[in-house]
């Protein structure tokens, strides 16, 4: 009889297998990397399938579905090394999304979520807008000129520049599109800009992986050169690490005026054991901890600026959790982008910085504090009556009006961009 029971059972199972089939239409879901929730959508048709990461700007990516031998939901998604594997569970794809090594549950649902973002700019637009493109070396930059409306060479243009990451010319991150919405504010002000993809991103070509700031800062380079041609006065604003770029072409006199927003200034060693005192406690670990952390990842930042070994990792009586952090980030190491940002420090050139500067942060900003770096370019930049260097009362590093400033908070903010700051910009663009 039990082994009736078993025939029985794998016939079962067969039948099942025969039945299932790749899911239709979209299905989406969040997965958790370290605090922060990333939604993952997946688009199934006829024709195959598609990924987006809205909270990211990323739209459209490849991937290929499958069914393995027992039913499952396998998808690949190679351009970005990643996959995931679920079974349909009561309406539901409950599995692994795997990426670089690292897994993460995932339970996918029928349907995508809808954020309401009030502030992103909607048509019909009193303005005109151009794709262009520039190049620097082999990367191909493509991006959106805003154009206000009476423009001509005496119309100011600022270049903009995205923080870090791969990201879209929006700078659009959990559906926020913050740069759009400071393009369209200025435009309706009388101001162009131009806003690009970053390369290897969007429509944008050239390598994202061996690079490094400086490469980015040629690219904005050649963003400002392209557009010397049409305008008198070409201005640049970046956000976080673009506030760094911004103010490395106004040290090279490349600009004739700058918009720092939670621009780094003090040095990305720095930068990053601010951030993790920050964030250490909030996910749980206590005082001892993070200071034993924080003093291992002080120790792997020497070693990188001194060209020495990395210390080992299991020697600073770690939790596991950031034990295992610390040794994916000392992996990260390999990378010249990574050596660059620990070494780079913009506090050393703003003797450099002869043009108008306007340096706003966030006083609420958990990633690149506004203190510190505020407090770096009062203290660096040589005086000028145009500068205006201010803390934003209650913004956090998007410029959002928030409670905390942890990044957990970013998804469910609806606010875009703060109106006093779009007010200052346009105010204190108009004034120079």
């Amino acid at each position: 009889m039990k082994k009736l029971l078993i025939v029985v059972s794998l016939l079962l199972i067969a039948v099942g297998v025969c039945r299932a089939q790749l899911p239709q239409g979209s299905w989406s879901g969040a997965i958790d990397v370290q605090g922060t929730k990333l939604t993952c959508v997946f688009h199934f048709t006829d024709e195959g399938c598609k990924m987006d990461v809205p909270d990211q700007g990323a739209r459209g990516i490849p991937a290929v579905a499958s069914l393995t031998p027992l039913g499952a939901t396998h998808i690949e998604i190679p351009s970005i090394g990643a996959s995931f594997e679920g079974f349909l569970m009561g309406g539901k794809i409950v599995g692994t999304f795997s990426q670089h090594g690292m897994s993460f549950p995932l339970t996918l649902t029928p349907g995508e979520p809808k954020r309401n973002r009030p502030q992103t700019p909607q048509p019909p637009f009193p303005y005109a807008t151009e794709d262009v493109s520039f190049s620097n070396g082999e990367a191909v930059l493509r991006g959106t000129l805003t154009l206000p409306e009476a423009c001509d060479r005496s119309t100011t243009v600022i270049l903009m520049v995205t923080g870090s990451g791969l990201q879209n010319r929006d700078e659009e991150i959990f559906e926020h599109k913050p740069f759009a919405v400071i393009a369209d504010f200025l435009a309706r002000h009388g101001v162009a800009t131009l806003r690009y993809d970053d390369r290897g991103f969007g429509e944008s070509t050239g390598d994202a992986v061996f690079c490094t700031t400086e490469d980015l800062k040629e690219d904005a380079a050649a963003g400002v050169a392209l557009l010397r041609e049409r305008f008198d006065r070409v201005g640049v604003l970046g956000h976080s690490e673009g506030g760094t770029i911004a103010l490395m072409l106004a040290s090279e006199g490349k600009a004739d005026f700058i918009v720092s927003l939670a621009g780094m200034v003090v040095s990305g060693a720095e930068t990053l054991l601010l951030q993790n005192r920050i964030m250490l406690p909030q996910a749980g670990f206590d005082k001892e901890a993070t200071e034993r952390y924080c003093k291992a990842l002080e120790a792997t930042f020497d070693a990188i600026r001194e060209g020495q070994p990395l210390p080992d990792a299991s020697r600073y009586n770690l939790p596991d959790a950031l034990l295992q952090n610390l040794r994916a980030v000392q992996a990260q190491m390999n990378l010249p982008y990574m050596r660059y940002f620990i070494k780079l420090d913009m506090s050393q050139r703003l003797s450099q910085v002869t043009c108008p500067v306007l340096a706003l942060n966030g006083t609420r900003d958990t990633q690149v504090d506004a203190q510190a770096n505020l407090g770096a370019l009062e203290k660096g930049l040589p005086a000028n009556p145009r500068n205006e260097i201010k803390a934003c009362e209650g913004l956090n590093h998007l410029f959002q009006h928030c409670t905390t400033g942890l990044t957990d908070e970013y998804p469910q903010i609806e606010e875009t961009f703060a109106p006093e700051v779009l007010e200052l910009l346009a105010r204190w663009t108009a004034a120079l």
